[in-house]
């Protein structure tokens, strides 16, 4: 039996108790029967929310005795688990889950296997249907999905029969009236003030089963040719100019506009007897599972354009096409939303449009790199934020300390605006310095370059007046793209780059995917089973092993930099004899270019991140080889530590100025005296002005970071004295008891040197 025909069948059942005379409970206790006997399921019960706790209401197989006795909070047992998470649970073995809770009333020790699906009203849970049944079985895909269908014909029963407290169904609480600190996932730093407006009115579905299934077809055909109209539209009307990383967003949201199995589900769920919204959302809720169970972030992102997707079909098909952007900003606004795409982002007026707050969102998304481009702040992965927040209700958010206050208080309020405005000014007086060179008082100059990866990134160069692009980060082109980017795509974002950058500077890294930057058209066997995807088959170590990949980007690089000087990076060297392969593809590529008699680059300067610390003991080996050294402190603070910097528990384990990394660079810094190999520092460390203290005092004289931290940095370098800084900290860590980072600071404190 198919899930269209498992659900066709259980809903013409359900059409019929719905249709009878009988009162509510009558409803539920003749559904419960109804599901039990379709699934062969012993046990088959209905919880719903009341006064804030979930209610056995209704069972087959359970004591009858238990009904309207055995309650839940949110969160408690399998059942409330199921109602917080707002997701689905499947278990062979009930018991063997940690959020399993017995109770003794329900006579259900006999009971094995589990499965619960959420009753979902208005984005919030306000019941439970689960089975059980006494074998320890999965049940299968077909029967969950049955389950899930039931749960949609529910919520309708519910909502109807007013069996949910409205104050449980709209999720109300007295946390709605007084001021709430939310926190999150910094995507795109910055301050913002505005009002919240949420991106997207829920469409309610007032039918869900379907008179006509025929008529229901024909109306999502005619949804599904105007959205795909309208994608096209937006695809031609992107800002941001022909051949851009944005674009090759839209093509890849595009790809899903046009993609058969996504129609083809929708269908199968109109054929089991569901209206055409009704289908949509029921296959939008299996999308929402399934990002769930994904921890590839970039399969993840790729769900989440097709939710996006799948709002705008339903808002098509409904008829209810108002959205926050479509209606149109009349006000400094905060945009609201669980998650959004980029294209809907794109739709809204950048002029009102100051700050971003998604529920879910990562820092791979799509919408991330069209946001950076807009310039507009996005905080992520603020849980709960749409229980929070009411329309119209003040926000200050700071995505750069990754928090956003709702409802605050007047005192509050005033405090962020003198910061806003300090935050404004600042930034007034580094512009200022974008033209002046960052000498240090004693006369060392020092090269601050910025950090790129996007063709659009480039315009800071001239902003900031950075000395040039000390990491263009050439993955970012394929992460967003659907499949390979070919070698003239690649050719044309790197000749854009070099044209933008000038007479400055430009070093290009090697591509660096694989680990977390996993790339579908990329996997591997070996790839799938990393435990630790940062220590695994990424970087170098992918592109060595697939050499045609590294073959393209060289070509392409070389012939983008002709004419010109290009300086290429390899990423993640662990040993000499990688540098020297890596090396060795682009010298083939190169004689290949010549025998055709192209035009080639004036100079080839090559240089290597130092991530790996293995790399630090062969050093004097690699230095003959390199014209330059960059320093990737990001990776490199986490291989030290063995801390990983994906995970919020061990984020504020390690310290950037622990004497272990100091030392360690300084080390890296003194084997480089005289070898004539240029040295730098690429990352987040650079970028703060504390730690680029430190940095400076031990070596390092070319820093490159975000370009909101070259005004900073500069002016930081202008009021120090490397002889006074270098004595200092040989001083500090010497002494391995001397807290290096208070230290540093009362050196800043004495000398009048603002830090972070």
């Amino acid at each position: 039996m198919t899930a269209a025909d498992a659900a066709r069948q259980i809903l013409t059942r359900l059409h019929e108790v719905m249709a009878s005379r009988l009162h509510a409970q009558g409803k539920l206790d003749r559904v419960v029967d109804t599901i039990g006997q379709s699934l062969d399921s012993e046990v088959c019960s209905i919880y719903l929310l009341r006064e804030g706790m979930l209610e056995l209401f209704a069972t087959r197989g359970l004591n009858q005795s238990a009904v309207h006795v055995t309650r839940m909070a949110i969160g408690e047992g399998l059942t409330g688990t199921i109602a917080a998470n707002v997701e689905t649970l499947n278990l062979a073995e009930a018991k063997a889950h940690p959020d399993f809770q017995y109770r003794p009333e329900t006579g259900e020790d006999k009971f094995h296997s589990f499965a619960g699906v959420p009753i979902v009203y208005r984005e919030r849970a306000v019941g439970v249907l689960c089975v059980q049944h006494v074998e320890p079985r999965r049940y299968e895909d077909v029967e969950i999905e049955a389950l899930q269908t039931t749960a949609m014909v529910l919520s309708e029963l519910i909502a109807n029969a007013d069996l949910v407290d409205e104050e449980d169904a709209a999720g109300l609480s007295s946390e709605q009236s007084g001021p709430q600190t939310v926190n999150g996932l910094t995507l795109v730093s910055g301050l913002a003030m505005g009002q919240a407006v949420y991106h997207q009115p829920r469409i309610q579905i007032d039918q869900v089963m379907a008179d006509d299934i025929e008529a229901e077809r024909q109306r999502v055909y005619r949804a599904f040719d105007r959205m795909r109209e309208q994608i096209d539209n937006m695809a031609s009307q992107a800002e941001f100019g022909v051949g851009g990383e944005h674009e090759e967003v839209l093509q890849t949201y595009k790809m899903f506009a046009y993609d058969e199995g996504w129609s083809r589900r929708i269908n199968e769920a109109i054929d089991s007897g569901l209206t055409a919204e009704a289908a949509i959302e029921r296959v939008q809720q299996r999308t929402r599972m399934r990002m769930r169970e994904i921890d590839d972030p970039l399969l993840a992102d790729r769900m989440h354009d097709l939710e996006d997707l799948s709002n705008r079909l339903l808002r098509i098909v409904s008829g209810q096409l108002g959205t926050a952007a479509s209606q149109g900003l009349r006000r400094d606004t905060i945009l609201i939303a669980r998650n959004l795409g980029p294209a809907e982002l794109l739709e809204y007026d950048r002029r009102r449009l100051k700050g971003v707050i998604l529920e879910e969102g990562s820092l791979t998304a799509h919408v991330v790199i069209v946001a950076r481009a807009m310039g507009v702040p996005v905080l992520g992965q603020a849980r709960g934020i749409r229980g929070l927040v009411r329309d119209g209700d003040a926000i200050l958010l700071d995505a750069g300390a990754a928090t956003a206050t709702i409802r605050p208080t007047a005192s509050t309020a005033e405090a962020f605006e003198t910061r806003f405005a300090k935050s404004k000014e600042r930034q007034a007086a580094y512009a200022a310095l974008r033209d002046v060179e960052p000498f240090t008082r004693c006369g060392t100059r020092i090269q601050v370059m910025m950090n790129a990866g996007l063709r659009d990134d480039m315009s800071a160069l001239a902003m900031t007046g950075a000395d040039g692009v000390g990491l263009f980060r050439t993955e970012f082109q394929f992460l967003v793209s659907a499949t390979l980017p070919q070698r003239e795509k690649q050719l044309r974002l790197y000749r854009d780059v070099l044209d933008a950058a000038g007479d400055k500077p430009v070093i290009f890294r090697t591509v660096d995917i694989g680990g977390d930057k996993a790339v579908p058209y990329l996997q591997s066997e070996e790839s799938q089973f990393d435990e630790n995807p940062a220590m695994g088959w990424r970087a170098l170590r992918m592109a060595l092993e697939r050499e045609g990949l590294l073959k393209v980007q060289a070509r392409a690089l070389l012939e983008a930099s002709a004419g010109r000087e290009l300086n290429v990076m390899f990423p993640m060297v662990s040993e000499p004899w990688e540098f020297d392969q890596a090396r060795a593809v682009f010298e083939d590529q190169l004689a290949y270019l010549r025998k055709q008699k192209r035009l080639l680059p004036d100079a080839i300067r090559y240089g290597a991140m130092l991530e790996v610390p293995a790399l630090a003991e062969t050093l004097d080996i690699l230095l003959p080889r390199l014209s330059f050294l960059s320093v990737g402190t990001n990776d490199l603070t986490q291989f030290l530590f063995a801390a990983d910097r994906a995970n919020p528990k061990l984020a504020q384990r390690y310290d950037w100025l622990s004497p272990a990394i100091i030392r360690f660079l300084r080390r890296v810094s003194q084997g480089t005296v005289g070898s004539g190999v240029d040295l730098g520092v690429c990352g987040e460390m650079g970028g703060r002005r504390l730690e680029a203290l430190a940095l400076l005092g031990i070596g390092f004289q070319r820093l490159s970071i975000t370009p909101a931290a070259v005004g900073p940095i500069k002016e930081l370098v202008r009021k120090v004295d490397l002889k006074e800084l270098t004595e200092a900290m040989t001083g500090w860590l010497s002494d391995p008891e001397t807290n290096l980072r208070e230290a540093l600071q009362a050196w800043a404190n004495e000398r009048a040197i603002e830090t972070d």
